[in-house]
């Protein structure tokens, strides 16, 4: 079984094929950070079809370009009684067209990791299911707008956004398995046991925010005039989200700790650990600051964004520590800590 690229040829198609994963990473997180803000200025159904706007390919700039029967078309849609908007139509258009473009990033991104199929089959397996999970996002994000932006489906769309940016980072670090797999992990039961812990209070957090932010949905509709009763009316659900963000920062601060006392601190496993306390720690601060100042439009795709380079950082965390600790060879160091310490 092959772990990785190691002829000359296969180290320069894994060098090109690095180079557009990582474009193609920071385009996804983009279109991310992307969608927060076109969910948090409420232009979600700024075009209310798919794949035209108000039945066209470039969308209107004024109302006058508009079918003069849009208001029934699109009643249902919320234009019945709202009046058109061409910053929420194009915010939401652009939203679009980013998405396209990642699209065809991760297409280019596949094409670029068939050089490698032979030695590191993972690398293309993993970029073919980043491919056709963003055809199924394309798909989804139609139904999107024909549900009016049914919550549990904007959720979904969500974690399959997630799920892209999964498989894409998987298929990086198989391709660099042969650089990272030689630095040395020592096997710790506790390390693995918080591993799988803080990942899986992650996936809880995030649960808890989308249920958190499905009702700021609704009140964005309900008391859009009113933000500064939006925490006060989401009751529970923001304590409980407030509370769970307590632990998974402490559990990943005692992840941190227990890597740098097996001495794996400067390994990529305990750089990861670092970032991924960083960037919760800074994801508390900004939900303080939605709670504390009445969910300012500019915080919740920032809130967004730093949750999920979080997720993606702590999947990296459980690859690198399955393969720096599989061997037993490296494994003397733990034995030396335990009776050192």
């Amino acid at each position: 079984m092959t772990t990785g690229p190691s002829s000359p040829a296969a180290t320069r198609s894994a060098r090109r094929f690095r180079s557009w994963a990582l474009r193609t990473i920071g385009a996804v997180y983009f279109l991310i950070l992307v969608g927060g803000l076109v969910r948090a200025s409420g232009a979600g159904m700024g075009c209310p079809d798919w794949p035209t706007c108000f039945g066209q390919w470039i969308p209107p700039t004024s109302e006058a370009e508009l079918p003069a029967d849009y208001r029934e078309t699109y009643g249902e849609h919320g234009y019945a009684a709202v009046p058109f908007n061409v910053v929420k139509t194009w915010t939401e258009y652009i939203n679009r067209l980013i998405g396209v473009a990642i699209g065809l990033f991760i297409f280019v991104t596949l094409v670029a990791s068939w050089p490698l199929k032979r030695e590191a089959a993972a690398v293309f397996w993993w970029s073919l299911t980043a491919f056709l999970l963003v055809g199924f996002e394309g798909w989804l994000g139609s139904v999107v707008v024909e549900s009016n932006l049914m919550p549990w489906i904007v959720t979904l769309h969500m974690v399959v956004a997630l799920m892209v940016v999964g498989a894409l980072l998987l298929a990086l670090a198989r391709s660099e398995r042969d650089e990272w797999s030689r630095e040395e992990i020592p096997r710790d039961g506790a390390v693995a046991g918080l591993i799988a812990g803080v990942i899986g209070l992650s996936g809880i957090q995030i649960l808890l925010g989308t249920r958190v932010r499905e009702g700021i949905d609704v009140l964005m509709v309900e008391a859009a005039d009113a933000r500064g009763t939006w925490m006060t009316a989401l009751g529970d659900d923001v304590l409980i989200h407030r509370s769970v963000s307590i632990l998974v920062v402490g559990a990943n601060a005692l992840l941190v700790w227990r890597l740098h006392r097996l001495g794996c601190a400067p390994t990529r496993l305990g750089r990861c650990g670092r970032w991924v306390l960083l960037l919760l720690v800074l994801e508390a601060a900004v939900g303080a600051g939605m709670y504390y100042f009445e969910v300012p439009r500019a915080l919740q795709p920032v809130h967004l964004l730093l949750a999920s380079i979080a997720a993606g950082l702590q999947l990296l965390m459980a690859v690198f520590y399955r393969t720096g600790a599989a061997s037993p060879a490296r494994n003397s160091s733990t034995v030396a800590l335990k009776a050192a310490g």
